[in-house]
């Protein structure tokens, strides 16, 4: 088994297309770690690991799916269901991928990165803070070089299933709530 290679951490297709591209480009090859326990159903994990099932046949990458275990997740963010999108919640879901990633990265590689930094929606900063721990993490700032709008359109090209948003019950929730407030009418929203 080579070990030189990067193992990297993929939340969903649409964002780890640009990541790939941009690896590609530097000439460095890795390996897929599909891990999502946030994902607030086994049907949303599903729908987006078929997507990442595509994009490493389209790169002719490994793929390693880490089993779904959202219990395991809700216990490691317990008592964070009320932190606001971006808190402490994030902070510590990030750090269960990622340790996840991390385990499975000294079987199968020399470094691991994740591809959460690549979306316009989630500070790099506080990802890189919640791999502090990781000695085999590799910060690599995916939104460098324009790789989300790389990973847009490899998304759309390819039929990449998109979601529209994080994937735990939380965050579905506050961006239901934040579209409910759109649908408001300026009067409405006076009241």
């Amino acid at each position: 088994m080579d070990k030189a290679s990067l193992l990297l951490h993929i939340c969903c297709a649409p964002c780890g297309g640009g990541c790939v591209a941009a690896l590609q480009q530097e000439g460095r090859r890795a390996r897929l770690f599909y891990s999502n326990s946030n994902l607030a159903d086994r049907a949303e994990f599903d729908k987006r690991l078929e997507s990442v099932r595509k994009l490493a046949e389209l790169y002719q990458l490994d793929l390693e799916v880490d089993p779904y275990d959202h219990a395991a997740w809700l216990a490691a963010v317990a008592g964070l269901e009320k932190e606001p999108e971006h808190g402490k919640r994030c902070s510590k879901c990030f750090e269960f991928s990622l340790r996840r990633a991390a385990l499975r990265a000294a079987e199968l590689a020399e470094t691991f990165a994740t591809t959460l930094t690549v979306s316009p929606h989630k500070n790099s900063r506080q990802i890189f803070d919640a791999a502090k721990d990781f000695a085999a993490f590799e910060a690599i700032d995916f939104k460098k070089g324009g790789n989300y709008t790389v990973s847009c359109r490899i998304a759309r090209e390819n039929g990449f299933y998109r979601q529209k948003f994080c994937g735990c019950e939380f965050s579905r929730a506050a961006v239901a709530a934040f579209a409910g407030k759109k649908q408001q009418s300026p009067k409405e929203k006076l009241k």
